[in-house]
């Protein structure tokens, strides 16, 4: 396997009648939540440590969007529409640097603007 980050399609489940935590807010240790909406991810950088384990829980507040980070493999998950759940996936950052991610769902006229970032910081600069 290459790249300096793996990626875990973990699962999709149903989220409704639960009420979802903002995006971007660590509601346990190694979750982050991230919300794709009007040619937008929030948030748009997520800044982790090297060697670090975490799970991205990624919905979207509109439509179907999709999660693709390119250079590391080609990890690309598909984003339910509003309310039809969320789609979870583990990322093992193992090497620092910056990683762009994108939605790699067409999903209207401002599509090409939906990027992000996650930045992996060098072991001791935590």
């Amino acid at each position: 396997m290459t790249g300096r980050l793996v990626f875990v399609l973990v699962l999709a489940t149903a989220s409704a009648g639960r009420s979802q935590p903002a995006p971007g807010k660590v509601d346990d240790p190694g979750v982050v939540h991230i919300a794709a909406e009007r040619f937008a991810f929030t948030p748009p950088e997520i800044t982790l440590n090297e060697g670090s384990v975490v799970e991205l829980r990624l919905t979207s507040d509109d439509t179907d969007h999709g999660f693709r980070v390119y250079g590391l493999g080609d990890p690309n998950v598909a984003i339910p529409k509003r309310g039809r759940g969320d789609v979870r996936v583990t990322i093992e950052a193992k090497e620092a640097g910056s990683y762009r991610f994108e939605c790699s769902h067409v999903c209207g006229a401002g599509h090409g603007f939906m990027r992000g970032v996650i930045r992996v910081k060098p072991r001791g600069q935590e």
